[in-house]
């Protein structure tokens, strides 16, 4: 019988059926079935795409004065500065001040050119590596217990993916941010110990949360407001996952909250769908500081 599965109907029935244990197992076998690698070969791609997320982190972190963004100003040392001084001063948990960190960094990597992986999107890139960095960090995790959350994540992913979009274009921010935070929700709910319901209530909270979102880049960058949102994103990650822990119900099943993004991409205008045209991306100040930045560059191509 086949283990590929296109929804979170269809992967319960794997678990249940005994096919498969939970979902980092149902997600490994769909790669197994659908691209012939072994699994030893599945789970050490998984491990160098982490290293990656990491290393994209730590470039940042070490060497913030080569952050380069075109309208935005780094984030990344001001965060960092804080948590290191004043900790005590701040509402949120240290591993969600940490999460956001990681998260923003990756996305001041991306704006600089850096390497990075698109999880699933670039303009979604720091949520899941920010929130499985600082999950490892805080409960001493191995990469190997990080990989399994990572294709817990995958298997959010590949559902989104098979029953609506990741594109922006297509479905606003929701399709990118939304399915980001959606997917860490699942794998921080694995790694706090939930079973694949519990995941998927995880997940299906970050989602419905996440609705309508537009995508509304200043310039048509990823850079205002993405990367600060993705630290929004993994906020709302952390805090479905502890909803889920403490037995809230998503009353609409994961299944539906996904079909019910594609009615609401259906009903969105065109000028919130990355386009550039409406939301934040037509402010005052945003067209200011894209005119600025497009001054700057012809100022360059002048000297060169």
């Amino acid at each position: 019988m086949s283990k590929l599965f296109y929804s979170a109907k269809k992967l319960l029935e794997i678990i249940d059926s005994g096919q498969a244990a939970n979902i980092f197992e149902a997600t490994v076998a769909y790669e197994e079935e659908l691209t012939g690698r072994t699994r030893e070969e599945i789970l050490e791609e998984m491990k160098k795409r982490y290293g990656v997320m990491k290393d994209a982190i730590k470039t940042v972190m070490e060497n913030p004065q080569d952050i380069k963004t075109k309208v935005g100003t780094p984030t990344t040392p001001v965060i960092k500065e804080a948590i290191e001084n004043s900790l005590s001063g701040l509402l949120n948990s240290e591993v969600v001040l940490k999460a956001n960190l990681y998260a923003i960094a990756v996305m001041e990597c991306n704006a600089s050119m850096g390497r990075i992986v698109a999880a699933p999107t670039a303009g979604s890139a720091g949520i899941l590596p920010g929130s499985m960095l600082a999950i490892q960090e805080h409960k001493n995790l191995s990469d190997d217990q990080i990989v399994e959350g990572l294709f817990v994540a995958a298997g959010i992913g590949l559902i989104i993916a098979a029953k609506s979009t990741f594109s922006a274009a297509k479905a606003g921010c929701q399709a990118e941010v939304g399915s980001s935070s959606s997917m860490s929700a699942g794998a921080l709910a694995y790694l706090q110990g939930l079973d694949t319901r519990g995941s998927l209530v995880a997940s299906a909270l970050s989602l419905q949360n996440m609705l309508g979102l537009a995508c509304d880049p200043v310039g048509g960058l990823v850079e205002i407001p993405c990367i600060k949102r993705n630290g929004f994103g993994v906020s709302n990650a952390f805090l479905a996952c502890d909803l889920a822990s403490m037995g809230v119900v998503a009353e609409i099943p994961f299944d539906e909250v996904v079909d019910s993004m594609n009615n609401v991409a259906e009903n969105m205008h065109s000028n919130i769908r990355e386009t550039a045209k409406g939301g934040l991306a037509v402010t005052p100040t945003a067209l200011r500081l894209y005119k600025e930045y497009l001054e700057k560059k012809k100022q360059k191509l002048r000297a060169k």
